[in-house]
């Protein structure tokens, strides 16, 4: 789960730092560990006061770090630190932080909604209690915890809200596969939109987002072991939030992505954010970089894009060549526990020779692959050349290289999506 950040007012005992947020101070809902952490820890650099809001307080069995070891963190790197127990829904929680951090340093200057929680599940699958946590956290609790510290941000000469959430993009695309994590992260955003316009020439309030995905204890539980190559580290998120920190009031209502900023600022080496420089990476969610086609349809969608559907096509009678060889290595391989971590159905749409369409069956017991589309819907659908598909499943294409150059198209969950590849590489060896 994500948090957020609040620089507050001067603190008159603090001697005078160098940085630009020298004696401000910040409170972090969720800075325990991952991007709030490293905004945290650059606003330390600078001498800022940190206010740790996040919810833990006891050292979880798989995620490293609470707000008390964030706090020794903090302060060596040379800011102030507030540990607070905070969980977002509670407004009461919100509320005596607050007070508590207005309290101890005298004010707000900065204000980062950061908490989020995710569930890439499509609407069947996303159980009440889920829909009720993303709401709750994202867009309630970026809410909520801006409503308590707009009376103290507005007498702040720095008066910023950042939200770390996505541009508003209707393409369906974003909306089909995890709509209720949509509509919560898009609450977040909408936030921006309603709060920008409210308190223009009071605050700044300002959207960041990552281009590509961020590697975080979130990113992991979604991409399982080894996806941190595919990603960039958290440091860019920091960096380019300190670059806003660093705008006046006039700068408000924008949706900034991380790598955009960054390059406005002169970067122009962004290998020194990669976990693995010179990898691929993955793409972030909401931004149609993605090799996706959308036209805008006339009139029936009104304004809406809409996702261009592949046209149904009579598969070609199937062949004994090589996508049909490596589709029997497939089954072979297949097992109740491969079916068990996946759960997934595939489809894959080849173009070339003993092209069509084709489908893998993770959900069925002890999996299926068939020539022609599955007898349930697919999770994922995947468009590539039969020659991509051959050298993707026998290791001499890698999925990530064939999705970023455009030579692999997928529709669908991207989560799934990363965990065929992960099974790709586990049978890399008998393809």
């Amino acid at each position: 789960m994500k948090m957020s950040f609040i620089l507050l007012g001067m603190n008159p005992t603090k001697p005078k730092a160098k940085g630009k947020l020298a004696g401000c101070t910040v409170f972090i809902t969720g800075a325990s560990r991952g991007i709030g952490k490293a905004i945290a820890l650059k606003a330390a650099k600078d001498g800022a006061n940190i206010v740790i809001a996040a919810k833990t307080a006891q050292a979880h069995p798989k995620l490293a770090g609470t707000i008390y070891t964030a706090a020794e963190e903090i302060k060596a790197a040379g800011g102030k630190a507030l540990p607070c127990v905070v969980d977002v829904r509670d407004e009461q929680q919100i509320s005596s932080a607050v007070e508590k951090a207005v309290e101890k340093f005298g004010g707000i200057d900065i204000l980062v909604n950061n908490a989020s929680a995710i569930s890439l599940t499509n609407t069947l699958e996303t159980p009440t209690k889920k829909v009720d946590l993303m709401m709750n956290i994202n867009t309630r609790g970026t809410y909520l915890t801006s409503k308590a510290c707009i009376p103290y941000l507005k007498k702040s000469k720095i008066a910023h809200i950042l939200n770390l959430s996505p541009p508003l993009n209707l393409n369906p695309l974003w909306f089909k596969q995890h709509c209720a994590y949509t509509i919560a992260k898009y609450g977040m955003s909408m936030c921006v939109l309603g709060m920008a316009e409210e308190f223009k020439g009071e605050i700044a309030v300002n959207a960041l987002w990552p281009k590509t995905a961020i590697y975080t204890a979130a990113m992991d539980m979604l991409g399982g072991s080894g996806i941190e190559s595919q990603c960039r580290k958290v440091d860019i998120m920091a960096d380019a939030a300190y670059c806003i920190f660093k705008k006046p009031k006039s700068f408000t209502g924008n949706f900034i992505i991380d790598e955009n900023i960054l390059k406005e600022e002169g970067i122009k080496n962004f290998d020194v954010y990669a976990v693995t420089p010179g990898h691929p990476l993955l793409p972030d969610f909401f931004l149609d970089e993605q090799p996706v086609t959308v036209t805008k349809e006339p009139a029936t969608h009104g304004a809406l894009p809409e996702l261009k559907e592949k046209e149904a096509q009579p598969p070609p009678k199937p062949r004994s060549g090589a996508v049909e060889g490596t589709f029997r290595i497939v089954k072979d391989s297949l097992s109740d526990d491969i079916v068990k971590a996946t759960q997934a159905i595939y489809q894959f749409e080849l173009s070339g020779e003993d092209g069509g369409t084709w489908f893998l069956d993770l959900k069925s017991k002890g999996g299926n692959v068939g020539h022609g589309e599955p007898s349930d819907r697919a999770d994922v659908v995947m468009s590539m050349s039969t020659d991509d598909f051959v050298k993707m499943f026998s290791g001499k294409l890698k999925p990530t290289i064939a999705f970023m150059s455009g030579r692999l198209k997928i529709k669908g969950n991207m989560a799934l999506a990363i965990k065929l590849e992960k099974l790709m590489n586990q049978m890399n060896a008998r393809l």
